[in-house]
């Protein structure tokens, strides 16, 4: 009997669709390798094992099954999201344990085109932080045990990355796709401002933060993202040449950018240009206050996220942060501070189709109980492996994490792409033909 888990969604939902395994099975062999694995991971906030079978069954009866584009594909959400029935607790004691009336949007989506929601993926309290922990246990890279799968998205990627579905829901807000992404070898995209529904928590983090999807491959990438923006992504020609800016620096001063993940870069760029690309290295004109200005839209998103939960019931570190960021929050909604990044970096993305960086600055953090370390630890440990992330998600353009090469203990390493507004399907099919250059192993190997 063929054993569904670690295949595809896109040859997933190719058989059920064409009736060679039924939903079910699918499920089932994926709730399967939950119980086996993910006591070793800890991926999962909780798995809906009866509820994600009965939702399986109810996928094989659709009169549209062969038009579904994700049938019977297992789906994993990321524990901020409303799941129609289950309490999204955020990572939170100070969240309400209620069940949602309805699904979130991109849930909706995703379920209408036939996928099945297996389980809640566990997030750092509010989402806040790049690395995953708190009153749900640690999260850590099935690649690397030792170390924390990244965050806010730390579950969901670590759910993938070991082979428990083949698809994860999760969104970025200064990072928190594409930093576990990197850590656990997976592709994904944050959409640009608008491409796909947001609603994540109180304002989205003043528009910061953009669901999107995590997969293995970059068709599953694409099709994910199509069917949570319904709109195709197909690239209208493969294999056009781009002009692509190599940039090696951090945008942040004082941070470098460790020797594994610049050497990504670079290979990366010689692949691209054997293959026709015009590829120059080019840093963007970051403005040296741009760590300043991160900071304070970090902390007032939270700020307004944690208006209403009761403090005592909050972590010390988000305590700090919430409060950090209520100093900052008048001034960041009335500001213009975004908006003259976005005025600053434009010539630069008129003159480049694409730039091309290192995902990450070095490694993630050791898989530990950050959620019971200080503020300023926690804050300087994101800010030192993640500093690449952030200035996308202030401008609300669109930037991907592709898995490229490997660290010196074996964990994926990851370049990201970064293009102007509306270049998704550019940024995908430079992405496929990295994948295409240089494949890479799509899961941890777990079983051996």
């Amino acid at each position: 009997m063929t054993n569904w888990a670690g295949r595809t969604a896109t040859e997933i939902a190719a058989a059920v669709r064409e009736k060679r395994v039924t939903p079910r099975e699918v499920v089932a062999a994926h709730l399967e390798r939950i119980a086996r694995l993910d006591g070793r991971i800890g991926a999962f906030r909780t798995v809906r094992a009866d509820a994600a079978l009965a939702e399986a069954d109810e996928v094989a009866a659709r009169a549209g099954l062969a038009g579904l584009p994700l049938a019977g594909v297992p789906l994993a959400v990321k524990d901020n999201l409303p799941v129609r029935g289950e309490a999204h607790l955020d990572g939170s004691a100070a969240m309400p344990d209620t069940p949602a009336d309805a699904d979130h949007v991109t849930v909706a989506r995703l379920r209408a085109a036939g996928a099945v929601v297996v389980g809640l993926t566990n997030v750092p309290e509010l989402c806040v932080f790049g690395t995953t922990e708190g009153i749900h246990g640690i999260t850590r890279n099935p690649w690397d045990t030792r170390r924390s799968a990244g965050g806010s998205s730390g579950g969901s990627a670590a759910a993938v990355a070991a082979g428990l579905a083949p698809i994860a829901l999760g969104n970025d807000g200064m990072g928190s796709l594409r930093i576990p992404a990197a850590n656990c070898g997976l592709v994904t995209i944050k959409p640009g401002f608008g491409v796909v529904p947001a609603g994540i928590g109180n304002g989205d983090w003043f528009g910061m933060s953009e669901n999107g999807p995590l997969a293995t491959t970059v068709a599953d990438a694409r099709l994910m993202l199509s069917v949570l923006a319904e709109k195709e992504f197909e690239s209208a020609g493969p294999g056009t040449p781009r002009k692509i800016a190599v940039s090696l620096r951090s945008p942040l001063v004082g941070v470098t950018v460790s020797r594994p993940y610049t050497n990504a870069a670079k290979e990366a760029a010689e692949l691209l240009a054997g293959s026709g690309h015009e590829l120059r290295r080019a840093d963007p004109p970051y403005p040296a206050s741009i760590g300043v200005t991160a900071l304070r839209h970090w902390t007032a998103g939270t700020a307004v996220d944690a208006a209403g939960l009761d403090p005592a019931r909050l972590t010390r570190r988000t305590r700090v942060h919430a409060a950090i960021g209520r100093r900052f929050l008048h001034g960041v909604q009335t500001g213009d501070a975004r908006e003259r990044l976005r005025a600053r970096l434009a010539p630069f993305f008129a003159e480049y189709d694409v730039l091309l960086t290192p995902a990450l600055a070095r490694h993630a953090p050791e898989a530990a109980p950050w959620h019971e370390r200080g503020w300023l630890r926690n804050a300087v440990a994101g800010s030192h492996y993640s500093p690449l992330t952030p200035a996308w998600n202030l401008t609300g353009w669109p930037a991907m994490s592709v898995p490229f090469g490997t660290l010196p203990s074996g964990a994926p390493c990851a370049v990201q792409l970064v293009g102007r507004p509306g270049s998704e399907t550019v940024l995908l099919e430079v992405a496929r033909q990295l994948e295409e250059l240089r494949p890479w192993q799509r899961t941890a190997p777990l079983d051996s």
